[in-house]
């Protein structure tokens, strides 16, 4: 999920100099480690409201897995490094995700992926919402799919 920078040492002289390696962590390929994933990213930086990320369009520095996240996009950026960008492992969890979590007594209204996306939104966005309780609604939905593979 991120990226590392190993300072090796030139053996011959003794002088130091910094090389710049990407190493791309791997990402996890079935639900129980996607929802673990995300867990640990909001974990680390906490529960974003209102949006899937702080200073969307202002801060392009800052590594998105290193900024607070919604669940959503703690989802998306579990699978794939980015939370704007899809894929079919973050839409297969945000629907097993939109299943379990009620909003006001009620389930998603529309079983689309906007649908599920928006109803785990709103859930995640009620006043009160920690980032301990997202954890939990996560970390519960990685044991749930644990049972069912």
């Amino acid at each position: 999920m991120s990226v590392q920078t190993i300072r090796p040492t030139d053996l011959p002289a003794g002088h130091r100099r910094t090389v710049h390696v990407d190493i791309e962590f791997p990402r996890p390929t079935m639900l129980p480690g996607l929802f673990r994933a995300a867990a640990r990213i909001l974990a680390a930086n906490g529960l974003h409201q209102g949006d899937y990320f702080p200073d969307a369009l202002a801060d392009v520095h800052t590594p998105h897995a290193s900024r607070p996240l919604s669940i959503v996009a703690a989802l998306r950026c579990a699978a794939t490094g980015d939370p704007r960008r899809y894929s079919l492992l973050a839409d297969e969890a945000l629907m097993e995700l939109a299943l379990r979590l009620t909003v006001d007594g009620d389930g998603p209204e529309h079983m689309d992926l906007f649908g599920l996306e928006d109803h785990v939104d709103n859930w995640g966005d009620a006043e009160g919402r920690t980032t301990e309780s997202a954890c939990a609604v996560l970390y519960a939905a990685a044991d749930a799919a644990v049972v069912s593979l």
